[in-house]
């Protein structure tokens, strides 16, 4: 029994050390900090493209959340749109 509960606890601590990621302000990702490419465009304006890198960003995560709760949910009556008279 003691042998169980431990090959039990030695799976799941492993598991969760393999299938962790880094969290940072992007998404979750490979590496603590993303790279970005920063640069100016021909008019001067200033650009910073983060999270290129990410597993999966917390828009995606987002979005997928959604699509989940209006599959278990179900999706709410479309309602007509303009002038309905």
């Amino acid at each position: 029994m003691l042998f169980n509960n431990m090959i039990k606890y030695l799976t799941i601590i492993s598991a969760l050390f393999i299938l962790s990621g880094c969290v940072n302000k992007h998404g979750i990702s490979a590496k603590y900090y993303s790279d970005c490419d920063e640069y100016y465009d021909m008019q001067g304006y200033y650009h910073k493209e983060c999270g290129k890198d990410d597993i999966i960003t917390y828009k995606e995560m987002g979005e997928k959340a959604e699509e989940v709760i209006d599959y278990v949910v179900g999706e709410e009556e479309k309602k007509p749109r303009g002038n309905v008279w």
